[in-house]
Parts: structure tokens; C-alpha cells; sequence
């Protein structure tokens, strides 16, 4: 089944995220490398939050971005980030639980308004929203990590760090 191979993707990338997650400096929580860049605290909040777009698109048939209020957490601690990041997994993993391989493959729709951004079957949606994303800002925040000369922990296999 669908939500079978993808309950284990999302698990599997959960706990890769959490290494990273749990190197954030707090006190270098507003350091980013360019202008143009993200701060680090941005950039991690983002990816503790991704894993919640699996639930988004199993919840409705689409997703209008305009009225969407992103909710920006208060950080104590990279500690904060990691349960953030888990609580949005194992909504992620409840959610999936439920569906059925018909619900994957409906079709979910992601607007701005009254455009239409994407439609795609839900299963292909999360893969995009949930895990290309996750993965994507995953490898930002390495080089981030990198350039603040902070070990950057493997995601698949060991890294420079830890040979």
C-alpha cells in the first residue's frame, strides 16, 4: 500500500532531520549566510514544521496558501525544534494510518487565491510538499552548519564529521 511505503519514508527522513535539528546555536539562532538567505532558526522552525503538510493534504482536497496563518513557535531550545519536528511526524504517520490507496491517489489541488498552483494525486503531493521539501531544506541547513563550523551529522552514510 501507498501510505505503508510512505509512513516508513516519513519515519526514516524524521530521523535523519532530528541529528540535524538538534545542532541549532541558539545563540546564532538569527545568523544567516547571505542577505537574500533565511536566518538558521527560520530555516530549522521551517523544517520541524514540513513534515505537517502530509496532514494538510490528507485533511482536504486542496490548499489555499492565502489564508493560510502559519504559526511561528517560540524556540528555547534546539530540544523545542526536535519535538516540534516529532509531533509533526507522528501526526504525519496517524493521519496516513487512515487513508486508503484511494485517498492517495485522489487528486489535491495547491492555490493561491482563486490560481491554481498544482494538482497532483495526494500520494505524489506529499512525496513533493513533505519529503522533497524536508530534504531540500535539510541539505540548506547542513551548509549552514558547515559554515558555522558545527559537525554536520550523515544522512546517508557517515559525513566529512564523522569519518
Amino acid at each position: 500500500m501507498i501510505r505503508q511505503s510512505l509512513t516508513k519514508e516519513i519515519e526514516h527522513e524524521g530521523a535523519q532531520t532530528k541529528k540535524m535539528l538538534e545542532r541549532i546555536p541558539l545563540d546564532q539562532f538569527n545568523w544567516k549566510p547571505h542577505e537574500k538567505s533565511r536566518e538558521i532558526g527560520q530555516l530549522a522552525i521551517h523544517i520541524a514544521q514540513t513534515p505537517a503538510w502530509t496532514s494538510r493534504i490528507l485533511a482536504a482536497a486542496d490548499f489555499d496558501m492565502l489564508s493560510f496563518k502559519r504559526e511561528v513557535p517560540e524556540i528555547n531550545s534546539p530540544e523545542d525544534l526536535v519535538k516540534i519536528s516529532e509531533t509533526n511526524i507522528e501526526n504525519a504517520v496517524g493521519d496516513l494510518q487512515k487513508t486508503s490507496d484511494e485517498d492517495m491517489v485522489a487528486t489535491w489541488t495547491f492555490k493561491r487565491g482563486n490560481k491554481v498552483v498544482f494538482s497532483l494525486p495526494r500520494g505524489v503531493a506529499i512525496r513533493t510538499l513533505a519529503m522533497n521539501h524536508l530534504i531540500h531544506h535539510r541539505g540548506q541547513l547542513s551548509v549552514y552548519l558547515r559554515l558555522l563550523n558545527i559537525p554536520v551529522p550523515g544522512m546517508y552514510g557517515a559525513s566529512a564529521d564523522e569519518m
